[in-house]
Parts: C-alpha cells; structure tokens; sequence
C-alpha cells in the first residue's frame, strides 16, 4: 500500500470542492436577492461535470480496501462517513431547528431531522451520506465483471429521473462515476501520466472541451440522456488535467494540494460562513452586484471551514474533523493506535 498522498489526486479534489461550494453559494444568493449574476454562467458551465468527477475521484483508492475484512472495510468506508455525517446533521440542525420550530413547530422541526437523518440528507451533505452506500455495493459486485457492472450503472445513468425521492435520482446518476473511479483508477492514473508528458496537447485537449462543453450547456442540451453520461466523463478527464497542471506549478498548485487534502473540512463546514456570509451582503447591501456577491460568498465559504478547522485544532473540539477512536471499528495495535483519525 503507498502511504503517501499523490499530488494531483489532492489537486483534483481542491478543484472539486471548489466548484461545490460555488454551486451552493452562487444559488443561495440568487435565490435570496431574487436575480441571476454572472457565476450563475460559471456554475453552468461546470454543472455537466460538478459532481461526476468528485464522485470519480472518491472512487480512485476503493481497490485498497475493497477486499479486507467486513470489520476493516466498515470502518474505513461506512462507519468513517457516517460518524462525520451523524455529527454534522446534528450542528446543521441546531443552526436551522428555530426556524423549523416556528415554521412546522417541534413535531415538524423534530420529523424534518429523522427524514434527513433516514430518508432525504441536508442538501449539503449528501455526498458524504451517499458514500458509504457506493462503496458497499462496490464491494458486493466486486466479483461480477467489470463491462457488465459498467453498462449498468450507465443505463442508470441514462435513464429518466423521476423516483421519489432526489437522493434516489442521485444514487443511481452517480454511482456510474464511482465506479468508474474504483475499476478504471489504473486507466486514469495512466491518463494523468500522459498529461504530465505532454503539457502542450493536455492544454489544447482542455481548451477543445471547453468550448464542447460550454456550448452544450448553452443550448440547453448537457442533461440530454447519452449527452450527461458522455459530459460527466469528459469533465471529470479535463478536471484530471487540469488537476496535474496545476499541480506543477508553485503557489497555484500548493494552495489546491492544501485544499484538496482538507476537502472534506470544506464539505462539512461551508454552510456556516456561506450563510452568515450572504446574510450580511443581502442585508447591508456593500455589493449591489449579484455575480460579485456570489463570488465573496463563494470565497468566504472555502476560507472560513479552513479557519474553523484550525480553532478547532487548538481548542479541544479535533473530533469535529477527525474520528475519535471510541467511534472506529478497526483496532489497531496499541502502540499505533491514534487517538484520532483524519476525515480525509
């Protein structure tokens, strides 16, 4: 098993997040002031390949695992997820309980936890709820073959939303992806050593899907049946490139590696200062411009999780970002045995 963590990889899944927490907060201000800015056209443009390549990536290092123990394999990809949705639904909750409480009273803020608790996760969590589902399937179809597992995940991928609950529309549009990531990961590392190779063509091949992918989100056409699967996979290549481009530069690509490897710090804590953020820009009106608005509310809802994090490591509250031993299945030796583990 390699222990260290591979740049680009790192770099990806800054880039990732990124794109994520833009998505969010872009929506929540043009939902409150009523108006589109110009992110709106950025979060567009990236909507056919957001998610595919977060899910791609998450998916790349399944094979170290997917074969251990039942106990070992628990607690890496389904009790390690959860501990941290668990703990995050909870401070979700305490934030939005008020006005559950006044909007649906006690009864209805107390059946709104249990539903995102069981049924529906809070919007911004549901990529970390959804995981450990993905890698437990990976692990109970591991033995079937690869084309045949693929080819189903892409039919579902293709086939018309329209369950009853959206996380289900979720589960089976972005399992494909997943997938992907754990049979294919020696196909994509190989594909981020030929970029590396060759810099110049990696640059064109990216500008060339730009101009792809832009125009079909122009049209309208990016969530076309056979159009989303064929999108999803060409984004999530060009966020591969662009992840070992940038990774090669200097400040650039240490600020995404730093990103890429607290992602997960990102994910869980974003919706505090991307809320407070755009509370106190609609109220006092500084930025009249909504892209402009959604843009430092985008800015301050990456920096601010970093900076909970840090007062977090200082203060006593680690468990926030990383998983307490009493909450871990696995047992290592004593000697080794780490008070805490990373979310990452």
């Amino acid at each position: 098993m390699v222990s260290s963590r591979v740049d680009w990889v790192d770099v990806a899944k800054g880039l990732c997040i990124v794109f994520v927490v833009m998505m969010h907060s872009t929506h929540g201000v043009e939902r409150v002031v009523g108006e589109t800015g110009w992110m709106g056209h950025v979060v567009a443009f990236a909507q056919p390949f957001r998610m595919p390549d977060f899910f791609l990536i998450s998916g790349l290092f399944l094979s170290r695992v997917v074969d251990r123990d039942w106990r070992t394999f628990a607690d890496r990809r389904i009790v390690h997820f959860f501990y941290f949705y668990l703990l995050w639904l909870v401070i979700q909750f305490a934030f939005r309980a008020p006005g559950l409480v006044g909007e649906f009273g006690v009864g209805g803020a107390a059946l709104h936890f249990v539903e995102a608790l069981f049924i529906e996760p809070f919007g911004t969590l549901w990529f970390i709820w959804i995981l450990p589902f993905f890698a437990l399937i990976v692990r109970l179809v591991r033995h079937v073959p690869v084309p045949l597992v693929f080819a189903v995940a892409a039919v579902l991928e293709i086939a018309p939303a329209g369950l009853p609950l959206p996380i289900l529309d979720e589960f089976l549009s972005r399992f494909v992806y997943f997938y992907a990531g754990y049979a294919f990961a020696p196909w994509i590392f190989s594909f981020a050593d030929q970029v590396a190779a060759r810099p110049g063509a990696a640059v064109a091949g990216l500008g060339l899907w730009a101009v792809v992918n832009g125009a079909f989100v122009a049209a309208g056409a990016a969530q076309l049946p056979f159009l989303s699967l064929g999108l999803g996979f060409l984004g999530a290549a060009a966020i591969v490139a662009s992840a070992v481009l940038i990774g090669r530069t200097v400040r650039p690509g240490a600020v995404a590696r730093f990103l890429g490897s607290h992602s997960i710090v990102v994910y869980l804590a974003f919706f505090l200062p991307m809320g407070i953020t755009r509370t106190v820009l609609v109220k006092t009106g500084l930025v009249p411009d909504v892209g402009t608005m959604s843009l430092i509310v985008t800015v301050a809802s990456v920096i601010g999780p970093l900076v909970i994090w840090w007062i977090a490591m200082r203060t006593g509250a680690r468990f926030l970002f990383e998983r307490p031993a009493w909450a871990r299945l696995e047992r290592p030796r004593a000697a080794a045995r780490p008070r805490f583990v990373a979310a990452e």
